[in-house]
């Protein structure tokens, strides 16, 4: 086995790069170790084009189980199976850093597989996983307009840190992964708690200088070991095409694009290609390609240098606005309805129970989630007729998009124990659903009483670049608020951010282009910062704060804390007593080793079982009163039941304050008898009275005092209860 080695600091940390004929049969291939997390990336291109009418790229991220030396999976299958949710989102944020570097008319396919060798405590794999991805590439004979760099920002104690760890992530108030090239920034992924605007901008500056230095030892790998690229083919439009696109589309756009029926697109490049088949049938492999790049060119211009966008908005003009809280059934936990012009967004919350967590057993995380949102975009969405069921990359991305916006605000396990479910229902599409499920998902949030701590928004800026002349040149360039149909899809910049009043909570961005200056980027944030402040003031008027309570349809959760030592007791040999709690009242009972106890079911059931638990964990003291249910005698004295499962002896002696006899001289097997704790001796045993409760109990029941026996005075009995009376605090003086 042959190797070349080159190796790095960044972060504190050694980033080592391995090339080797490990995988020679690939195009290019490189191990790359962090710490002692280990990816092997690798790239296939082939040499025959397809005939389609798009760039065939495909990014597969391969988590594997012995990576952290587990062997997991289920009971039966002790294999990985599809990939997991974190798998799908470290491949998205790897494809859209490396696609915009590609020249889109390829129709060669190329296939990028990153697979995780290695995992350690401290190192997330989706950094070394992009370095991986750029060198492979770039050191391969496929064409491709590296090398990029990644590196995430955390912050540890008002310090930004670079490559921060697993341990300091989880504190950290800002968690950002940020990709680029030549100073520009290509691809952005944040989750953040209300963080400034301010502070989002100095992590893009430290961000830009640690990529400098990755890209300066990538491009140092690729001048010793980097393959000759292949040349592939420019397909230009011949000067005819041009003139048929002229007489029988250009004409068209204005009327189409700027008068706002983008749904006329869709046909009007169907009929261009008609054309050109009919009059230029050698050139209908690029016709396509033409018709986006000339309305590419048409809606830049008009942006740039007119002002003009097609539906005649400002360019920081957010489209019109609907929010509405509830009153989609009485049967939903919660549930908000949002609009944003063309965009409408259904979203539905549904509460339960801590059982009802989400257990995660990856290769990367592995853990419980009490918070999920999910998120569907059905063809409808869009007019399209299309398959349904299942779940894709793009739904799983913009569901964890808009978790990630919402996680910063919600309240503790221990102040909303409740598990929380989120789907987010797209209705209608034009222009960032992800940021609409955000606003219609605080709604619901509200709505089912979560006690949020600030309501979120979201909003997609948008940027229309123009060429310069020189790399001195700034550029001539637009920032859009607001960004839906044309310029979504013809934009150079798809930049989300959401946020709350005090902060941003996440920011996703992708680009079409090889990157954006941190300027622009910054314009974009403040453009955002104003529109997410004009959503949120139309949010508050359906709904000021959330609901002083969960609704009746949703159940209800009592917290009480135990004895940890007597966590046995609640559960009992096999689980038995625990069992019996939840058949006897319908409700659920999970209990935690710190002695936390969730009650979780309808109200008058949570408030049963809570008694019961507490019941059975209550802690005894002399002089406290009951009133107990006899269930055995004895010759020497009864036993008496004062809680669901305590028992305490009440001896003959204890019975009346004179000699009794036979202990059925004053109770029987079901009677209830007033007790008094007497003691609780050193086994641990409850001695109980019944003449301390009432002296006059036995009498009552038919016992008569012997002859010259002992009994107390009216003096005795009045004193006695005014000092011990101590089960419902009052003076029953007067009772004797």
């Amino acid at each position: 086995m042959h190797t070349k080695e080159y190796s790095m600091e960044i972060g504190g940390k050694t980033l080592i790069a391995e090339f080797s004929n490990l995988a020679d049969q690939t195009s290019g291939s490189v191990i790359v170790k962090y710490g002692q997390t280990t990816v092997l990336a690798t790239v296939v291109m082939t040499k025959k084009e397809k005939d389609i009418g798009y760039f065939p790229l495909v990014v597969d991220y391969e988590e594997r189980f012995y990576a952290a030396g587990q062997i997991l999976g289920s009971r039966f299958i002790r294999r990985e199976g599809r990939p997991t949710d974190e798998a799908i989102l470290a491949g998205r944020a790897i494809d859209r850093t490396i696609r915009p570097l590609f020249n889109q008319s390829m129709r060669n396919e190329i296939q990028v597989v990153i697979t995780v060798l290695a995992i350690d405590e401290d190192n997330d794999p989706d950094v070394p996983s992009i370095i991986a991805t750029s060198l492979a590439i770039a050191t391969s004979e496929t064409p491709w307009n590296g090398p990029v760099s990644a590196v995430r920002i955390g912050e540890k104690e008002g310090t930004l840190i670079v490559n921060p760890s697993y341990p300091q992530r989880v504190d950290s108030p800002l968690d950002i992964l940020i990709c680029g090239k030549d100073g520009k920034i290509n691809m952005i992924e944040a989750g953040t708690k209300e963080v400034s605007e301010e502070r989002i901008k100095e992590s893009f500056l430290l961000a830009e200088k640690e990529l400098k230095k990755i890209e300066e030892f990538q491009k140092q790998i690729i001048s010793e070991i980097g393959k000759e690229k292949v040349t592939i083919k420019e397909k230009k439009p011949s000067e005819e095409l041009k003139k048929l696109f002229m007489e029988h589309v250009a004409v068209k756009l204005e009327e189409i694009i700027f008068n706002n029926i983008t749904s006329e697109i869709n046909p009007l490049k169907d009929f261009w290609l008609d054309v050109v088949k009919e009059s230029s049938p050698e050139e209908s492999y690029i016709a396509g390609d033409y018709f986006e790049e000339e309305i590419d060119k048409f809606v830049h211009k008009e942006a740039i240098f007119s002002n003009r966008r097609p539906d005649g908005r400002a360019m920081d003009e957010v489209r019109p606005l609907f929010a509405k809280a509830g009153a989609i059934s009485d049967l939903l936990h919660g549930s908000g309805i949002f609009f944003r012009g063309g965009t409408h967004v259904l979203s539905v919350l549904t509460l339960g129970g801590p059982k009802e967590v989400q257990l995660v057993e990856g290769m990367e995380v592995q853990t419980e989630k009490r918070f999920m949102h999910h998120y569907n975009f059905p063809p409808f969405s869009v007019g399209d007729v299309g398959r349904m069921g299942g779940i894709n990359r793009r739904s799983t991305g913009h569901g964890a998009l808009a978790e990630k916006a919402l996680e910063a605000v919600l309240p503790s396990k221990d102040d909303f124990p409740y598990t929380i479910r989120i789907v987010s229902e797209s209705m209608a599409s034009n222009g960032s659903t992800s940021m609409g499920s955000v606003c219609a998902s605080t709604l619901a949030l509200m709505d089912a009483g979560v006690p949020i701590k600030n309501p979120v928004a979201g909003i997609a800026m948008g940027l229309m670049l123009g060429e310069t002349k020189s790399t001195s040149d700034d550029p001539q360039y637009k920032v859009l608020t607001d960004i839906q149909g044309p310029e979504d899809h013809h934009g150079d910049m798809d930049f989300k951010v959401a946020g709350t009043k005090e902060g941003v909570t996440a920011i996703q961005m992708d680009v079409k282009i090889e990157g954006i200056p941190s300027k622009i980027l910054v314009e974009a944030l403040e453009g955002a910062k104003i529109a997410r402040l004009k959503i949120l003031d139309k949010m508050t008027e359906a709904i000021s704060a959330p609901r002083s309570d969960t609704k009746e349809v949703a159940p209800k959760i009592i917290k009480i804390m135990i004895n940890p030592e007597r966590i046995g007791e609640v559960i009992g040999p096999g689980g038995k007593v625990i069992k019996s709690i939840i058949e006897e009242t319908g409700s659920e009972v999970d209990i935690e080793q710190d002695g936390s106890v969730f009650i979780t079911g309808k109200k008058d059931a949570v408030e049963k079982a809570k008694k019961i638990v507490e019941d059975i964990t209550r802690e005894y003291y002399a002089g406290e009163r009951f009133d107990g249910v006899v269930t055995r005698l004895f010759d020497f004295g009864a036993m008496v039941k004062i809680g669901h499962n305590t028992e305490g002896l009440v001896h003959v002696s204890e019975l009346a304050p004179f000699r009794i006899d036979k202990v059925t001289d004053v109770v029987e097997i079901g009677d209830t008898v007033p007790v008094i704790v007497k003691e609780i001796d050193e086994k641990g045993r409850v001695n109980l009275s019944i003449k301390s409760a009432d002296p006059l109990y036995a009498e009552k029941k038919g016992a008569k005092p012997q002859e010259g026996g002992a009994r107390p005075s009216s003096r005795e009995q009045v004193g006695y209860n005014r000092n011990n009376d101590r089960g419902n605090g009052k003076n029953n003086n007067r009772r004797y």
